[in-house]
């Protein structure tokens, strides 16, 4: 007897063992359902064939693999081993008692197996061990009382061997069932935890992957260090902007090396104090670090764990802001310009009113001067007239006057001064050639700004050709801009002094102020323009003028 429930407690427990293998490679619920009813049906058959008989009524653990194997499996494994358990049962009823017995088992059990078969699959791990539990014991409630019925019914009386077998089979049947759910629920347990594991590794290794490219991409040096001192992190840009030693200057072997060792002995120590520092708990930065040519903000911060307060490392930040502090200065420089300009501005302007003045008395002593000294007032009034007509382009410049803007046409500007510039181009024995385009949108511009930059460069080419050549003005329209060329058969401009021809003074003309050029891209950019120069020594020099188009038209 001992022998037999002893092999059917291992035949009952054989679909554990196959599900920990099948878990385990399958790796989630697929087929879950096909197998619990391949497996338990297997062995409730197994346990059906091999039951031992008390007086003729079946002894086995069959009911281990039918009921876990439908909670598990749900309604298709259900089915399954319903199907098997009346093939085999019913054969085997040779009773009335057992007949009816089977009856009631099958109509009042199995309602409730498939009554539980989803609150079991919902519920917790100790919910679906107290429910297993519940049903096994209801169940073998049941079997007792049948047990009962049948030594009665058939007028037997009992043994010792037959309780004994009895309750055997009672503790056996629920520390199976126990151990059958225990199982199954440790394995998926195990499987959940592993794929938590998996989760957070592949989690783990996104964020250190996006920290890396977040170190690799920044503009800023960077270096992390663990708690005891070894660097983790660092990027090349901490390599191009910090003093590292010459091993390991390029980046070989750096992960794992004890900071201090990193850094050059010198302009690093400051990077190695800081670290301490942050190491310790203090974040620190210094403003500025010179470093060779270098002009460095220093940041150091100290890493804590989000649990426990715990140091975790540190952090070197090394921004180069060589080019910002170069900027900084710049801009000072400007405004220091700017400042002297509107003085030099104010100053000029009241200078024009004592040489209007000194202008008008040499000009009544000059009527009561001999005339043998009329040369020399001609080139007094001369020269005062000149030093005016500086003071006037300098305070052009300078201003920095609201413009009155309306749409005009850069066609009718040119019009308007042809004739003008004919006249001009006659007296030097030049000639005008104008090429305008047929379509040519409206512009917004100040008409008199825009006149005194097609003169300024116009006169500026008709002195360039001396008393021969051609002038050349032409117009072109594309859909976001409007072409001013203006070109001449000149000597043309020395590579040398292109980079300097809009340079406040800067003149090639002995006569000339330097202010002419200036002040016609000043007048271009307020007019949302620009002016590119093309030029070659011996052939001439052609001014474009570009004005942008606040919106795309067609031409």
């Amino acid at each position: 007897m001992l022998k037999d429930l002893l092999l059917q407690f291992i035949v009952a427990l054989l679909p554990v063992f196959a599900f920990q293998l099948w878990y385990n490679k399958e790796q989630g619920w697929k087929g879950m359902p096909f197998f619990m009813g391949v497996y338990c049906g297997t062995s409730m058959i197994l346990c059906m064939l091999t039951a031992s008989s008390v007086f003729g009524y079946e002894a086995d653990l069959r009911l281990i693999p039918y009921m876990i194997g439908s909670l598990y499996g749900g309604l298709p494994s259900f089915a399954l081993l319903t199907a098997i358990y009346l093939g085999l049962r019913i054969p085997m009823l040779d009773s009335v008692w057992e007949t009816v017995s089977f009856i009631v088992f099958i109509v009042v059990f199995s309602t409730v197996i498939l009554w539980s078969i989803r609150h079991f699959q919902n519920a917790s791990a100790l919910r679906k061990k107290r429910m297993g539990m519940l049903l096994m014991s209801a169940m073998m409630l049941y079997y007792i009382i049948s047990i009962t019925g049948f030594i009665s019914f058939s007028g037997k009386s009992w043994t010792l061997e037959m309780v004994l077998a009895l309750v055997i089979s009672t503790i056996a049947t629920l520390t199976a069932t126990r151990l059958f759910i225990f199982m199954i629920e440790s394995v998926m347990e195990k499987q959940l935890l592993h794929e938590e594991l998996k989760r957070i590794s592949a989690n783990y290794r996104n964020e250190v992957e996006k920290l890396q490219q977040f170190i690799d991409e920044t503009s800023f040096g960077v270096i992390v260090i663990d708690h005891e001192g070894y660097i983790t992190h660092f990027n090349g840009m901490a390599k191009t902007v910090l003093n590292l030693n010459t091993n390991y200057n390029g980046g070989e072997g750096l992960i794992g090396i004890s900071f201090p060792l990193v850094f050059q002995q010198g302009q690093s120590d400051t990077c190695v104090k800081m670290l301490y520092q942050a190491l310790n708990g203090k974040k620190s930065s210094l403003v500025p670090f010179v470093n060779g040519d270098k002009v460095l903000l220093l940041t150091t911060i100290s890493l804590r764990t989000s649990e426990e307060d715990q140091n975790a490392g540190a952090a070197l930040l090394a921004q180069d802001i060589t080019e910002l502090r170069h900027l900084q200065n710049e801009v000072g420089r400007m405004e220091r310009l700017s400042l002297v300009g509107q003085m030099a501005a104010s100053i000029t302007h009241e200078i024009r009113n004592p040489m209007a003045v000194i202008r008008g008395f040499v000009q009544l002593i000059q009527e009561r001067s001999p005339k043998n000294q009329a040369e020399y007032f001609r080139i007094v009034i001369e020269e005062l007239d000149r030093a005016n007509m500086i003071i006037s382009d300098f305070l052009s410049l300078a201003q920095n006057r609201a413009l009155i803007m309306e749409p005009s046409s850069l066609h009718d500007v040119i019009n308007e001064l042809v004739p003008l510039l004919h006249a001009d181009a006659n007296l030097r024995g030049q000639s005008i050639d104008v090429s305008l385009c047929e379509h040519l949108p409206l512009i917004m511009m100040n008409e008199r700004e825009i006149k005194q930059l097609l003169l300024n460069i116009a006169r500026n080419g008709m002195e360039a050709m001396g008393h021969k050549g051609s002038l050349n003005i032409s117009t072109r329209c594309t859909e976001s801009k409007v072409e001013l060329r203006i070109a001449d058969q000149g000597v043309g401009i020395p590579l040398e002094q292109m980079k300097h021809l809009f340079e406040p003074f800067f003149s090639t003309k002995t006569q000339g102020t330097g202010l002419g050029l200036p002040l016609c891209l000043s007048i271009a950019e307020r007019h949302n323009g620009r002016i590119d120069v093309e030029s070659r020594e011996g052939e001439g020099t052609a001014f474009i003028v570009t004005f942008f188009l606040q919106e795309a038209c067609a031409c």
